[in-house]
């Protein structure tokens, strides 16, 4: 019998895996794929972005709050998940930013923290991986730190010459970059509200937002609108990161659908022959 297919999302922090990709996640979970999640940090140092949760008893359990909150998740989605272990660096605010506090996963030498990561492909051996792009798809230090460190792993898990002792070499066959918020996509939301007499709220970003150059490096679409109640499921699931009543489901989730019914990312480097666009991340595998 043919191997399952098998999927690494590898994220900073608990609650990325359910806002970025969770849809395309469950459809392939749905269709039998092996899927592990990998965090790199606890968000130990995440603020919490739900009024209804800014109790004294969740800021001084945060950490295992939100473990717990990754487990939930986890379940909704079906898929596995790891924990890498670093210290969440949080987000500096300032001008000048702050240094990062010292030990934390944003101040770690790439070599070094890409190690426990080649372990994990190399044991897990997945087909295609995902992370951020180069910017961490917005420019947290942890977001920008997982993107090096996915990248070196990717590159080095294969090669027998690195990483000594970290299991047999695996080379994944795709590498892709998650792009979860375009302006095409916040625009196609916002005409859609509008069409059926709603009150947009992307309108004044919008008209702040002009640059297009990270909608023209999606190369991949995978349609999952069917899942996106799952997706909502699993980031509702992270208590202290989402408001239900907040801007993450100010748009109805008909909408999302009918606007908007893929998820996109940008295939990076594949060792397989592929032909773009694609709407499948394992395009060249079946």
């Amino acid at each position: 019998m043919k191997e399952p297919l098998r999927l690494m999302h590898v994220h900073a922090h608990p609650d990325d895996e359910s806002s970025k990709g969770a849809a395309s996640t469950a459809r392939y979970v749905a269709e039998g794929v092996d899927v592990l999640v990998v965090t790199c940090t606890g968000g130990e140092r995440g603020s919490i972005l739900n009024p209804k949760m800014e109790r004294p008893d969740v800021l001084a359990n945060m950490s295992a709050i939100r473990r717990q909150e990754m487990d939930a998740a986890r379940q909704i989605l079906g898929v596995r998940q790891e924990w890498l272990g670093f210290v969440d660096s949080g987000l500096p605010e300032g001008d000048p930013l702050p240094p990062l506090p010292e030990g934390t996963f944003g101040l770690m030498p790439v070599e070094k923290a890409a190690e426990p990561l080649v372990e994990v492909i190399r044991r897990f051996r997945p087909h295609v991986v995902t992370t951020y792009d180069e910017n961490g798809g917005y420019p947290h230090p942890d977001h920008i730190m997982c993107h090096k460190v996915t990248v070196a792993a990717f590159e080095a898990a294969g090669d027998a010459g690195q990483y000594s002792g970290t299991g047999e070499p695996w080379q994944p066959a795709k590498l892709y970059y998650h792009h979860a918020f375009s302006r095409g996509r916040m625009l196609a939301l916002h005409e859609e509200m509008e069409r059926r007499g709603l009150r947009s709220p992307y309108a004044d970003r919008l008209e702040e937002w002009t640059d297009t150059a990270w909608d023209d490096r999606v190369t991949t679409k995978v349609e999952c609108a069917e899942y996106f109640p799952v997706r909502d499921r699993a980031l509702l699931a992270h208590a202290t990161q989402i408001d239900p009543d907040g801007p993450w489901f100010a748009v109805p989730l008909e909408v999302h659908q009918a606007a908007w019914p893929t998820e996109d990312y940008e295939l990076v480097t594949s060792h397989v022959p592929t032909d773009l666009p694609e709407d499948d991340l394992f395009a060249g595998l079946r």
